[in-house]
C-alpha cells in the first residue's frame, strides 16, 4: 500500500505542497504532523492541530487526494513583542495526501477533538472521481 503525502519529508509518506519546507517560508505557511495508519475497515488520518477550532479548517477531496487546510491563529501574545525561542507554527497551512487506491474518500467521517484532527476513510466498494467537502465534526 502506497500513500502519498505531497507535504515535507517522512519514512513511507513523500511530502510537498505549494509551500516550501517543513515549517513554510516566508508567505507564513506551515505544515502540520500527520499519522497516515490502515485499520481492517480502512485509513485513518490524522493530523494534529492544537489551537484550532473546526470551523478554520478544510476538507477537500478530489479523486485520490485529501487536501486538509486552514489557519492557526497567534491571538495569546502581545502585539510588541521580542521572540528568545519560537516553534509554535500559526498563520495558514495546507496539507495534501494522496491516498492509494481502494480507499472511499467520498464516505470520509472527520472529527477534531483535543487538538487532532481525525479522518477516517473506508475501503472503496466502488470508485468516486469527484471533488467534495468533508465536513468536521465537534469532539468531546
Amino acid at each position: 500500500m502506497a500513500v502519498t503525502k505531497v507535504s515535507s519529508t517522512v519514512h513511507f509518506v513523500t511530502r510537498g505542497s505549494a509551500v516550501s519546507g517543513r515549517h513554510g517560508s516566508a508567505n507564513g505557511r506551515w505544515v502540520p504532523n500527520t499519522d497516515v495508519y490502515s485499520t481492517d475497515s480502512g485509513l485513518v488520518v490524522k493530523v494534529e492541530l492544537p489551537g484550532m477550532k473546526s470551523e478554520n479548517l478544510e476538507i477537500t477531496v478530489e479523486e485520490n487526494r485529501l487536501r486538509i487546510s486552514g489557519t492557526r491563529p497567534d491571538c495569546c501574545r502581545p502585539p510588541q513583542c521580542t521572540f528568545l525561542v519560537m516553534e509554535i507554527s500559526y498563520g495558514p497551512f495546507e496539507s495534501m495526501i494522496e491516498l492509494p487506491a481502494g480507499f472511499d474518500l467520498g464516505q470520509a467521517k472527520a472529527v477534531y477533538v483535543n487538538g487532532f484532527l481525525r479522518i477516517d476513510v473506508p475501503v472503496a466498494h466502488h470508485s468516486h472521481s469527484k471533488t467534495t467537502k468533508v465536513p468536521i465534526t465537534e469532539g468531546s
